[in-house]
């Protein structure tokens, strides 16, 4: 997950990371044949990019690879996943292919390899091929649509009403699980995380190589470890950075979040308790928590229209947007700028600097040409839905809902309500089983004050990998462990691309910049 362009509700919300992953136990893997005869990629233009996007790496090249539908009937419907492809630079030092996933759940990946590209050594450049794809249903890759109205996140993520009743929720989670049953109909069953690992070995064949190194974030992480419980001789070296714990799939893995909202909220508080001579918000971490607390109460009760705009910020969207500016240390000024222009709208002072910042993130992005608008909001939950069953019992989201809510304030409740999940059909198959048995071919990153994917379940994950994996935590904020100001980091995920060595024990890094 990145945040990358206008501060946009939709661009900001579809930064947010779904949870975890549940513990039902996989039966045995469906066995995948050979995908020896996979066609090569034929690399030619990469699909148009939308308005106003950065400019893509010249160098970046595209393809496609047919891959089934449903792997239980290869010989069945076929869709196109859309690849991409940075060469490795010029060297005798060339190991392979690095397959990148930028998470999500279902973000595109085309334009993965140029931007990370900019954050590597000329060491892994060397060694690399970087190669993106946009995950099956997803952007290019034969894309999926539930025909939603609102084609943000944001109205994914189910606050509970002001009084702390979910009752509207379970109404929306429901229109929700039908529109998806109605329009995208029973293939969307066949679009999981299982499926777009078994796509990267097909991506792997058509590549020519006989094993893929890999990097992901976020939902990314799940990703890849699926892919090395599915095809463990395939994997060469993998980078998992802002984990799930793979034993929660996914109901479960909202536990977390609001205590992971309590430990990163204080980062940008203290941006905010700096500045208030002219932000107004409070001196203090304590006063500018309670400050936050009591607008999003006042706007869950009465909503504050935005001028220039046909919308009106509300206390769920209010935490939508802190969720995602809270996953990047360099956006935590930002958000303290949205926070007084929320509070300026909410009372009937704002100023025209106020206006402008709420105008960039309710600004909604222009469209990918030919791709569906609501097109990540309908793979956020094929993947999260599709991948384990959830509990179906209203009841007792309602009573979690509540215990939540009292326990963690910031988060409202949120994490322990309903979704559309609890009306989704029975999955395909039972989630992959993650195991400590395989090569110890992997490297963790992880952040201690992380609101998207909690500390606790990078450790969790590190867990259930036993000897397969290292652990390198670092003493920062935010989502994005590599690149962001620590050495020690940095240093041990380049060393691990280049040599393949991993540390012997557990890593902390206390030199973040």
């Amino acid at each position: 997950m990145m945040i990358a362009g206008a501060l946009t509700v939709a661009a900001l919300a579809a930064c947010g990371t779904a949870p975890g992953v549940g513990t039902a136990v996989a039966d045995a893997p469906l066995v995948v044949a050979e995908a020896a005869a996979t066609p090569r990629i034929t690399w030619g233009k990469c699909p148009p990019l939308a308005e106003g996007a950065p400019s893509r790496d010249p160098r970046l090249t595209c393809g496609t690879v047919r891959v089934p539908l449903d792997y239980r009937n290869p010989g069945g419907e076929k869709i196109e996943v859309a690849v991409s492809k940075l060469p490795a630079a010029k060297s005798r030092d060339r190991r392979g292919v690095l397959l990148l996933n930028p998470g999500g759940p279902a973000s595109p990946g085309l334009d993965t390899p140029g931007a990370v590209a900019l954050t590597l050594p000329p060491s892994v450049l060397a060694a690399y091929d970087l190669i993106g794809f946009d995950p099956r249903g997803v952007g290019h890759s034969t894309p999926q649509s539930c025909g939603f109205d609102d084609p943000s996140l944001a109205g994914l993520f189910p606050y509970p009403a002001a009084d702390g009743s979910i009752t509207t929720n379970v109404d929306h989670a429901r229109a929700d699980a039908e529109l998806c049953a109605t329009n995208a109909g029973e293939k969307l069953r066949y679009f999981t995380t299982a499926n777009t690992a078994r796509d990267m070995d097909r991506i792997r064949a058509a590549l020519g190589e006989k094993k893929i190194s890999y990097w992901g974030q976020s939902y990314g992480t799940y990703l890849g470890v699926v892919y090395e419980s599915l095809f463990p001789k395939r994997a060469d070296r993998v980078v998992l950075e802002g984990n799930v714990d793979p034993t929660k799939v996914w109901a479960d893995a909202k536990d977390n979040w609001g205590k992971a909202m309590s430990e990163r909220f204080p980062d940008a508080a203290r941006v905010a308790a700096a500045q208030d001579a002219t932000l107004g918000l409070g001196g203090t971490v304590d006063e500018v928590t309670q400050t936050y607390l009591a607008l999003a109460e006042r706007l869950d009760r009465t909503s504050a229209p935005v001028p220039g705009t046909p919308q009106a910020l509300t206390g769920s969207m209010l935490r939508t947007v802190t969720y995602s500016l809270l996953l990047d240390n360099a956006t935590l000024p930002v958000l303290a700028q949205f926070w007084k222009a929320a509070a300026g709208l909410a009372d009937g002072t704002l100023t025209e600097a106020d206006g402008q910042v709420l105008q960039q993130v309710f600004t909604a992005p222009p469209p990918t040409p030919g791709v569906p608008a609501d097109n990540q909001a309908t793979m956020f939950l094929a993947l999260t839905c599709g991948d384990a069953s959830w509990p179906a019992d209203v009841g007792e989201y309602a009573r979690r809902t509540a215990e939540d809510r009292a326990a963690w304030p910031l988060t409202a409740g949120m994490p322990a309500n309903i979704w559309a999940c609890a009306f989704w059909p029975k999955p395909i198959e039972a989630p992959v089983r993650v195991t400590d048995k395989g090569p110890r071919n992997t490297l963790i990153l992880q952040n201690r004050r992380d609101n998207a994917t909690p500390w606790e379940d990078g450790l969790g994950l590190y867990e259930v990998l036993g000897r397969r994996a290292a652990f390198v935590g670092a003493d920062n904020g935010g989502h994005y462990v590599y690149g962001q100001g620590s050495a020690c980091v940095d240093e041990a995920t380049v060393r691990f691309l280049t040599t393949g060595r991993l540390p012997h024990k557990k890593v902390i890094c206390t030199d973040v910049a």
